[in-house]
Parts: C-alpha cells; structure tokens; sequence
C-alpha cells in the first residue's frame, strides 16, 4: 500500500515518512487526530512484532509512584477485569515478550508475539490496562502492589509491605544500585531527575491513593502517549483497532509533563551517601568512588552514538587507556564506566570500585591528568579503530540476546522522541557513523574529550562509603517509627488497621469470576505449530576433530565456537577452568601485549569470550559433560584472521604478567560480588543444587559461591600465591587446550563452510595432542542447609532436590507444571500474599528441580509454601479452557524466537546432552496433550523433593540470625 504524507488512516495523520536502510525498514510517524496520540511504525520482514505504549511520566518525589503504577495498572481493567491480566497472558499467550518497564521519565508498556491474532489479543489487553486500570475502585491494589501498614493481630507489631516497597528494599541493598540510583540527583537537583522513580524504601510510604490516581488521570492519557508499533504486521489493521477500541473516545488535551533542563554548575559538585555492609566486613578498600560528566542533550544524534563509542574506549575494553591508569594507580580494585542516554540530558560516568574515602582527590586529579594527557599526546588510532569497530559490527549484526530487536529499537527511539524529536533520530546510524569514523584521521574524539569532559564543570563526585550495621540501624528506625505510629493510634483504629490486614488478604486469597478470565482472549491448540522446529545441525569432521554445522542465514557473519571438553582437570583445579576463561584474552601473548591483542580482536572480529558450562546428560545428572568454551563471531572474509588470533590466544598466552593477573581477579572479584547481590535467586538455587547434584557441584566449583570465596582467598593472598596461581593456569591450560577435547560448532552458510575448512587448518597447527584421562571427581553431598549472611535488606529462599533419585521420570508435563506453580501458586503465594518481588520453578531433564524466590520479605514462611505445594497440586481441578491457557504460555516458551548465533548453541546443547529430536517431539507431544489429572499426579513429586530438605537462604544477616536454628550452617558470604 502507498501512503501519503497529509493523508489519514483510520483516524491517523501521516505526519512523516522514512525509509530507514540500516534495518530494511519503513519508519512512519502518525498523529492521532482526535486525541493528540503519536504513533511510530516501523515495518519491515521481521515476523516477532512489537507494540507499546509508553508515557512520559516524570516523578515529582521519591515515592516510586510511576513504579508502583506500572505494576498496578496491569491488575485488572474495565473490559478485563480479573485482578492479574498480565499473569493470565503469561501463562496463556503466544507472547516472545511481556513487559512493563519505569525508566526516570517515562513508563513503557511492551509486548511482541509472531503469531499475528495473539499479538492484537495482547495489545487489547495493554490498552485497556493503561486507559482503563481498576486502581479508581479497588484502593486494594495500591496496597498490594506499593505498600500498606500490615498487622494481623492486634497485640502485633506493625509492619510495612508491599511488593514494590520489597523490589526497592532489595534495590537499595546493592552498593553499586546506590551509586546508580544516587547519580542523577547528584547533577540535577532542580529536575525530574533528583527523585527515584522506582521508589526509595524509606519514601515509598509517604504516597496516598489520591496522589496515586491523579497522576494516572494525568499523565495516562492518549496525548501524552507515544505508540509504537513495529514488524510485518498489517499496519492497516492495527491502526484502525486502535482507533476503535481506544483512541477514538478521547479528545486531544494539553498534558503538562515536559522535562527541564538542569542549568549547568558554574562549578562541580560533591556527595556522599552511605550503604551498609555487615558487621563482620572490614571497611578498608569497600568504598565506591564516581566522577560523573552531563554531556549535551540525547537529542543529538552524533553524539549520543560518539560518547557510546568514547565510553567503551576510554573504559570498557582491555586497553581502555583511562581503565588502566586507575588501575595502574592502584586507586581500587575495578574500574567500569557506564553513559547513560535514556534521560534527556545522558550522563557519563567513571567508577572506581573497592577505593577508600581518602582516595578521592587522586581519583579525580588522575582522571583529569589522564584525560587531558589523552588530547595532548592524542589517541592511539587502533585503539579507535577497533572501538568503531566493534560498535559497527554490533549495530549490524542487530543481535540482541532474548530482547526482540523491535523493543531496542522501540527503546533507541524514545531517547528523542520523548524530548519532542524525530523518534528515527537513532534508527538511521550510517551517516554519523561516517562522521564518528573521521576520528581514525584527525582529532574527532580529543576534541569531544576536551568540550564535553575536561572543561565541563556541570559534573558531580559522588562516593558511596561502607558504614557498618546501616541496614540493621534502618530496620530499628523503621521499627520505632511504625511502633510510635501504632501507638498513638486508638483502639478503634487498630482494629480497623487488623481488619484492613484481613480484607486485603481475602482480596488476595479470591479466586477470579470465571465470567471475568474467559473476557482475556485466548487462542486455541489449533492455533500452535503441533511440530517441533527442526533444530539445524550437520555433523561433519575436519583434521579429525568433530564439527557440528548449523546452515542457516546469518548475513555474512560466521559464528565459530570452540567447545574444549575439561574433564581431565585435576578436582583441585576445577576453580582454574573459570578463573582461565576470565583470563583469557585479557593477558599478552607471545605476539602481542594485552592491549594490542584487544585491539586486533575488535578491529577483525565480532568479539571472543571465553566462559564455562556444563551440560547434563538428558536423564543422569551425574553424567555431564564440562566444557571451558570460546565464543567468536567474525564476517566470513575475516576468518583467516579469527582463527589466527584464536590460535594465539590457545597457544601463546602468557601467565607471567603480576600486575595484570592481579587486576583481573580484582575484577572478578568485584563482578561476582554485584552478581551475588543483584541475581541472589539463581544464586541460592545454585548453591542448593550442589547439595547433592554432581553436576551442580561443577557448577557451584565454577561460578557460585564457593569460586567466590576461591577469588577472594586468591585476591587477599595474591603476593603469596602469584607463583601458584600462574602454575595452575599453565597446567589447567595445557590439559584443557587439547585436540582430544576438542569440538566445533559453526552456525553459517553452507557455502561459506570451504572458508571455514581453509582457515580452521592454521588453528589446529597450534593446538596439543596429547592422551588424555577423564577425572573422577569425588564431591561432598552432606545437606549443608546454608544462611547465606549478608547485609541485603531481602532474602533469596530457594529449596531443591533430584527427582528421577526418586524414581521420577523427565515428562513434557514438568513444563506445564513449571508454568502452574510458578504464576499461579507461587505467584499467589509468595508473591501477592507474601510481597516478594518474584518466586518461580525450574524443572530440569536431567531430574534437579528447584523452587526460588526473589527480593523476598520471609523466610521460614516461603519454606512453608513451597513444601505445601503439594497440597495445591493433589486438589488440583480445572476447566478446558484454563488448561489450554497454561499450555499455549508453556509452548510460548519453548518456542522464544532465536538469533542464528542463538540457534547454534541450543542444537549444540541438545547434541552433547543427546537429546534428539524425537526426544524434544515427545515432550512438545505431552504438553500439548496434557489433562489436569497428569497435573494432580505430579503432587507425589513435588511432595517428595520438599520432603528431602535441602534449602539455602541467602539475604540479611538479622533475619537468617533470628531463625538460626533452621539452618546448619551459616556462612559469611562477604567475610
């Protein structure tokens, strides 16, 4: 269809037209006419389409109302009223993506889905959430969602709950989530942009229902509203369902939310805040220093990309000249950087991390001294060179893991269009890439370096300091001021504050009216593919190593990774495997220094990464298959090079390098310590697993909590252990880099595989060829029941066993109910009931099973769900149609769309563990043809994995204390 710029279309103007080359793509703008509603819609080949609709809604305090709104708005609406909408659609759509998302100024509202009728049923669903939410007649919903006073008894204490008021508590126990958090109000304390949109704990109890509405009577209407559409979907179709069901009820008024700009310092800026650590955690080396640099305005194009590129140089790849010279100073322990340009005045940032107080006049006079050392003397070209690069490369690549690409670049187009610019502004990348490339002749990046940083004084120093005890110190605040608050409120009030307990609960506890579930559309079985996806794989042999080929489309991109099998790896040096991929690539070779080899991987490749993984036989948890495997992506004409830096950095690494390897395990360190805080969930159903999983043993060995404690033993001893650690690494390289252990899995064209063959010859020049005999590891299975101590204001409660070592077997039921226990009884359970942020399942083939929850309040009392889980499931009952919900949201996914490179590793996966095809048919098979008393049957599981009692707790120090006696260990973890 042709389309006319002046014209409208089904109550759409066509304001703007664009062909945007750089993603095969149509971009245009629309205006709704009567209610004032911008539209984008990007249409192209891509069958994972994306709607949203986002808000600017710019908080005016930190009680987190946009957060907690988000969350409530998606509670129930006029034509679906059941009180969780989007729980029903996540256990019933087609969906590849279901969402909400608060940023500091806008709330988005995304969903994607290939299937054409379900991704209309769910843009039904979000429209009439966002127009139409029920928090006007239901002031339960703030309660439960945000917060409310809580108390059960009247001779109890009063508490506070809610299950944003739980996601920021846990926030706002990581230090570096402080430092983020702390940053804008650091540099904009005249805008928007000094209040926490998420919420700050100590503020979320300050908002009231009458603030809460009026900022959606506000802020929620179509004229503040930013509608986007994206993929090979029928524009026509979409645009004339959002007129008639929404748009064409309301007329175009003028909303005020426009965002100031912050008036720049005349001079910069300095704060401290605090965060707690526990009382057994030394102080020394746990302080966060951060210089942070407003730059422009994200509404220009050139230089939010330049300062995208600029930040990676300066301080994100190894040779990252202003990385290393904190590093070489010795300032701290980890140095990163972040700029970020989802605000409309983007901000740059330079962390040092594990600093002391007394550090910060050295911090920033070597920033400066680095800095202008850098415009002086000028930028090594390489060094730009490869950055460039490295950002083309992944600008045309487009892959962006499990987000569908439409949502990145529904996100890239609101940092302009918010700010009332063109929202192609940052589609279209060719032309200021060319631009940003004038850097590799002239001065381009010394000159950004001396307008936007050296003489710029609107910037801020902000240290985060370690005070011990603060988290108890907030707990006994909080206590005394809900303990004066109760006191001085009658005894008529105390009963009402118990019956308001015991209402919300019941609100909570009711099922749905069956009449208001079957008003949410749902497809049907027939609408699902009964076939499985053929997985891509061609098994082929090359020098006598085993090459699995995945043929497919991948634009002129091969994608090469080496799967080095590690099981000749003495026990002792199980840890090295992990600590060696992080040193791989980061150390010089015997041709090149580390910076060096930095620059040639990001000038001639897409990328190298080295990690560790471990796959399970399909049935035998017992049996399972360590590998320490290379990721790497280069154009298929850049392979001879690919494989000749490959083949460098397995030969020719060198471990001699002190100061570097110190640098690194600093690093590692500090990475693992912001994992175990801010991922706490994975970590405490990792850390059970082990208990009594051989292959969760591996895993724990290699990246929980023992190679934690394995990193911080290495880093606090370094001096005394350089010798032995650089031993370890050679031996554990030698073992590991071996023909023997060697398999290829290349995702690529079928005719580019002779390009493969020609450069894959060089490579295995360079590799050993030695017999090599498999390890039996012998691994502690005592039930260890740990309290993970730290000073998190939240727990992460997890509990797992085997089952097939009870004589369960794998069914493709476990996934459906996976999908039962996790949004309906732990959802309901935990969650609503309890005020986590999050608790779900995983069922694995091999037999471990785990229950987790996230950003958790309790403690004993998510213990006490989780082993009644059985309970819910021998009464299990339900309709037709309730079924087929939980089996469409299970086959969703199963069916998560996948990149080339994403698809090469899953049939690598599945070869290694020897899943066949038949297998994955079997399991699609007995889901789609599951009945509820296969579900019922399941309860005897479920009830015996509970039974055996192995569990792990990780979160605050006070609370795992105070229930000790459940535990029989309780172990440090920062200590």
């Amino acid at each position: 269809m042709v389309f006319s710029v002046g014209q409208s279309y089904n109550g759409f103007k066509l304001v703007q037209e664009k062909e945007i080359k750089e993603m095969n793509a149509m971009g245009r703008v629309f205006e709704h006419e009567k209610s004032g509603a911008q539209l984008l819609y990007i249409q192209n080949d891509d069958d994972n389409k994306v709607f949203s609709i986002t808000f600017r809604t710019p908080p005016t305090d930190s009680t987190g109302l946009p957060h907690i709104l988000e969350h409530a708005v998606l509670c129930g609406s006029k034509n679906f009223p059941a009180k969780d909408p989007f729980v029903e659609l996540a256990k019933g759509s087609l969906n590849t993506f279901l969402n909400a998302m608060t940023f500091s100024d806008k709330t988005m509202y995304p969903i994607a889905s290939r299937n054409d009728k379900d991704f209309l049923n769910l843009m039904h669903v979000y429209l009439d959430a966002v127009f139409y939410p029920n928090i006007y007649n239901e002031k339960k919903i703030l309660m439960q969602e945000g917060w409310h006073y809580e108390l059960e008894n009247v001779e109890d204490e009063i508490t506070y709950k809610g299950v944003v008021y739980n996601e920021m508590k846990g926030a706002f126990s990581s230090p570096e989530q402080v430092l983020f958090r702390k940053m804008q109000e650091s540099l904009f304390p005249d805008t928007t942009y000094k209040y926490d949109s998420g919420g700050d704990p100590e503020v979320i109890p300050e908002l009231t229902q009458e603030d809460f509405v009026n900022f959606h009577s506000k802020l929620y209407h179509p004229s503040n509203s930013y509608i986007y559409l994206y993929g090979d979907g029928d524009i026509m179709e979409h645009l004339k369902f959002i007129n008639e069901a929404y748009l064409k009820d309301f007329d175009r008024i003028e909303v005020d939310s426009k965002i100031d700009l912050q008036p720049p310092y005349k001079e910069p800026k300095t704060s401290v805040v605090e965060y707690s650590i526990s009382d057994n955690e030394d102080e020394k080396n746990k302080t966060f220093l951060s210089l942070n640099f407003v730059v422009g305005k994200s509404t220009n194009p050139e230089l939010h990309l330049a300062f995208d590129i600029l930040t990676y140089l300066l301080l994100e790849t190894p040779a990252a000249p202003l990385k290393k010279a904190l590093l070489e100073a010795d300032l701290g322990k980890d140095v990163f950087g972040s700029y970020d340009h989802s605000i409309f005045q983007p901000v740059l940032s330079v962390v040092v991390k594990n600093a002391n107080e007394e550090d910060q006049e050295k911090f920033e006079k070597l920033v400066f001294n680095t800095l202008k050392e850098l415009t002086d003397k000028g930028i090594d070209k390489k060094l730009i060179e490869a950055a460039v690069n490295i950002y083309e490369f992944k600008l045309r690549e487009g892959d962006y893991g499990r987000y569908p690409r439409g949502l990145i670049y529904c996100m890239k187009s609101m940092e302009s269009w918010l700010y009332d610019a063109d929202p192609m502004l940052h589609l279209a990348y060719e032309e200021v890439l060319a631009k940003i490339k004038t850097a590799l002749t002239t001065d381009y990046f010394e000159k950004l370096i001396k307008e936007h940083l050296l003489n710029n004084q609107h910037r801020s120093v902000l240290m985060v300091k370690p005070k011990k005890g603060l988290a108890h110190e907030k707990e006994v605040e909080v206590k005394q001021k809900l303990q004066a608050y109760k006191k001085q409120l009658s005894k008529d009030e105390i009963n009402q504050l118990v019956e308001k307990t015991a209402t919300l609960k019941q609100y909570q506890e009711a099922s749905n009216d069956p009449k208001d579930l079957e008003k949410i559309p749902l497809l049907s079985l027939a609408d699902i593919e009964p076939k499985v996806d053929k997985v891509p794989l061609i098994e082929k042999t090359e020098e006598d190593i085993p090459v699995l080929l995945h043929s497919m489309f991948t634009n002129e991109i091969a994608y090469a990774n080496l799967l080095f099998d590690t099981s000749a790896v003495p026990q002792q040096l199980i840890p090295y495997v992990s600590l060696l991929s992080s040193v791989l690539g980061k150390v010089s070779t015997e041709k090149y220094n580390y910076e060096d080899l930095s620059n040639e991987i990001n000038i001639y490749t897409g990328g190298i990464d080295f990690n560790v993984e471990a796959y399970s036989l399909k049935n035998d948890d017992s049996q399972y298959f360590p590998k320490l495997i290379v990721r790497s992506s280069a154009l298929v004409k850049q392979m001879p090079k690919l494989f000749e830096i490959l083949g460098e950095l397995i030969e020719n690494t060198k471990f001699t390098e002190v100061k570097r390897l110190k640098e690194i395990i600093r690093e590692v360190k500090s990475r693992l310590e912001m994992n175990i805080l801010q991922d706490g969930h994975i970590v405490a159903a990792r850390r059970v697993t082990s208990y009594f999983s051989p292959i969760g043993q591996y895993k724990e060995l290699c990246i929980g909590i023992d190679f934690y404690k394995f990193i911080t033993e290495l880093e606090g001893n370094f001096d005394d252990k350089v010798q032995e650690i650089q031993s370890n690494l050679e031996k554990a390289a030698k073992i590991i880099f071996n023909r023997e252990n060697l398999l290829v899995s290349l995702t690529i064209e079928e005719k580019d595989y002779k390009a493969f063959q020609e450069s894959f010859v060089s490579l295995m020049k360079r590799i050993g060829d030695k017999k090599l005999e498999k390890q039996q590891y012998q691994f502690d299975y005592s039930p260890k029941n740990e309290g993970l101590l730290t000073s998190s204001k939240v727990q992460y409660v997890a509990k797992a066993y085997n089952f097939q070592k009870l004589g369960h077997q794998y069914t493709g039921h476990l996934q459906v109910l996976k999908t039962i226990i996790s949004l309906n009884y732990l959802w309901n359970k935990v969650r609503v009931l309890g005020g986590a942020y999050g608790a779900m399942a995983g069922f694995s083939r091999n037999g471990n099973l785990y229950f987790t929850s996230y950003r958790d309040p309790n403690l004993d009392k998510t213990l006490k769900v989780y082993d009644e889980a059985y309970k819910y499931l021998s009464g299990f009952s339900s309709t037709e149609r309730e079924m087929t919900k939980f089996v469409i949201g299970t086959i969703s996914k199963m069916d998560a769309p996948m990149t080339p490179s994403m698809k090469g590793q899953e049939a690598t996966a599945y070869y290694i563990s020897q899943i066949a095809e038949e297998d994955l048919q079997r399991e699609r098979d007995q889901v789609l043809s599951i009945k509820p008393e296969d579900i019922k049957e399941l309860s005897n599981l479920i009830k015996g994995v509970m039974e055996q009692n192995h569990f792990c707790v990780l979160g605050n120090e006070g609370k795992i204390k105070e229930k000790q006696e459940i535990f029989n260990n309780l172990v440090d973890v920062f200590n």
